[in-house]
């Protein structure tokens, strides 16, 4: 007998959900922002109206939630360093070597966050396709190319998005940088970065609403994806607002670069203190 028949759902080239029945009768859902955060994986047996949730082994269920913790704490710890560094600039009570230094400590703990978020999906349980519906434990791998797995793209945009902007971080020390190489050093890795969590968040949305727009108020997770991606705006909004004007040596708005950071940073930070509690 062939596979049973399965109802893919997800955008583009990207499936975030599978529905199929199961050879006994009844429905089995795959979820897979459900499946890699929280190891579940949803049947509903024939004739009963109740959904429950096959679990991934113990092996799993402790790695999602060491993982969970990791990446949370970390974004946590980085956006709270990020917001500290643009109040320093904010408020004058530092000079910019100190701001610097703050900004890359926080940068150092959002490398982290951003890493063990790809760690989380590279060994999240796998789920067996037709069949009675489980989820099967892969060998833990510290690397691997999915770019077909919408979580996987998703996390991955947002790790690289932390390392470039630790170059822009590490830029930052630079002393005596004319006003091109301010631009060029500093400023366009600072956008660049803005725009990889800005595309991370979207596929994150993509993954959490099945590929169409949703608001989903009563799912913790489309909360965390929705936060963070507030964040990601007024980052991308106090890199625009930094941009240093090559005719008066000036930035556009040193105001609302310092207030985009410091609003953009505590929302990363909320995301984090959610996060912990997305767990299986």
């Amino acid at each position: 007998m062939g596979q049973p028949e399965q109802r893919a759902e997800g955008a583009g080239p990207f499936t975030t959900r599978l529905t199929w029945h199961p050879p006994g009768g009844g429905t089995a859902v795959w979820d897979s922002r459900l499946a890699r955060r929280r190891g579940v994986l949803a049947v509903r047996p024939l004739g009963t109206a109740a959904t429950r949730h096959n679990r991934a082994d113990a092996v799993s269920i402790a790695r999602l939630r060491r993982l969970n913790a990791i990446a949370a704490i970390a974004f946590v710890v980085g956006g709270s360093l990020f917001a500290a560094g643009a109040a320093v600039a904010q408020f004058g009570s530092g000079d910019a070597t100190q701001c610097a230094s703050i900004y890359f400590a926080g940068g150092l703990f959002f490398n982290t966050g951003g890493y063990v978020s790809l760690l989380q999906v590279i060994n999240a349980p796998r789920h067996v396709g037709g069949g009675e519906g489980r989820l099967v434990t892969p060998h833990w791998r510290w690397w691997s190319y999915e770019p077909m797995r919408v979580d996987w793209l998703s996390t991955f945009l947002l790790f690289a998005g932390t390392v470039v902007f630790a170059v822009d971080l590490l830029d930052s020390f630079l002393q005596g940088l004319n006003v091109q190489q301010v631009n060029r050093l500093i400023w366009v890795p600072d956008v660049i970065g803005c725009t990889l969590f800005l595309v991370s968040g979207h596929l994150g949305l993509v993954e959490i609403c099945h590929g169409r727009p949703c608001l989903r108020p009563d799912s913790l997770g489309w909360w965390i994806v929705a936060v963070n991606q507030l964040g990601s705006a007024l980052f991308m909004v106090s890199a625009l607002a930094a941009y240093t004007r090559p005719a008066t040596h000036s930035v556009v708005n040193a105001d609302i670069a310092d207030w985009g950071t410091l609003t953009g940073a505590l929302c990363f930070a909320l995301a984090g203190l959610l996060q912990l509690g997305e767990r299986p």
